[in-house]
């Protein structure tokens, strides 16, 4: 049986007269790209341009929604209601999507972004809501999530269509959650380790926590940085590492 790995990233990111990220690069290296929707990160114009350099590379295109909060980043926790998580996932999948719409390319999936992503791996309600959201756009786009978590789970109860993500250069707890940026362990930083790492969650559904314990879990597409010149490496690493597995590196709409 052939194995398939989809390697995602997130893109989009620049504001402005601000630049973040190499996204032309990157796309030389992913199978699917989450496309910034100007809340966390992003504007119209960057909207646009990474939706058309996506399909010129034939990368997948996923919107990438975040928290309303440009100077955190979407990165800091926030007062948020079902109601609200809704809502922002209507105004921000419903931008991308006519974008897609104008260069006729699929919207393949919705990823979340930063705190808002956290928030919806352990807070059912926001969860719910997210999916109340997706789902009042296009049912038919794909929910990526973090491996194993209540969002996983209540999406394909929902019969959403689910990519169960993994870290390649996260460390994982006990409970399957991202060990916290500010705690030791949070980040890999060894190309060799992350890609073993990768290997193992790929090839076996296995994954060494920070605690040392082994647990298990589900990978279907591996998510990957690209933001400096080290990032880019290290992301040329994992993919070639991946194909000398005989492991076969594709987006969903490529199998």
């Amino acid at each position: 049986m052939k194995q398939y790995i989809d390697l995602n990233s997130d893109l989009g990111e620049s504001f402005g007269n601000y630049t973040l990220g190499m996204d032309s690069e990157v796309l030389n290296h992913v199978t699917s790209a989450n496309v910034a929707c100007g809340w966390h990160a992003g504007d119209p114009l960057i909207m646009e341009a990474t939706v058309k350099m996506c399909k010129e590379k034939g990368v997948a295109v996923g919107a990438h929604p975040g928290y309303p909060d440009l100077m955190g980043f979407g990165r800091r926790k926030m007062a948020v209601s079902p109601d609200e998580a809704r809502a922002y996932m209507i105004y921000q999948l419903g931008a991308l999507q006519g974008f897609c719409n104008q260069y006729d390319v699929e919207l393949q999936h919705m990823k979340l972004h930063g705190a808002f992503y956290n928030m919806a791996c352990v807070t059912p309600d926001i969860a719910d809501a997210v999916l109340d959201g997706l789902q009042a756009v296009n049912s038919k786009v794909r929910a990526m999530v973090l491996s194993g978590s209540y969002i996983a789970k209540e999406a394909e109860r929902r019969d959403i269509p689910v990519i169960q993500e993994v870290f390649a250069d996260r460390g994982y707890t006990e409970e399957g959650t991202l060990v916290p940026r500010t705690e030791e362990g949070a980040f890999i930083k060894d190309p060799q380790e992350a890609l073993e790492r990768v290997l193992m969650m790929v090839q076996e559904g296995k994954v060494v926590t920070n605690t040392g314990k082994t647990i298990d879990i589900a990978a279907d597409s591996v998510c990957v940085h690209g933001d400096n010149p080290k990032a880019i490496a290290f992301t040329n690493y994992i993919h070639e590492g991946l194909v000398k597995a005989g492991v076969i590196v594709a987006n969903f709409q490529n199998r």
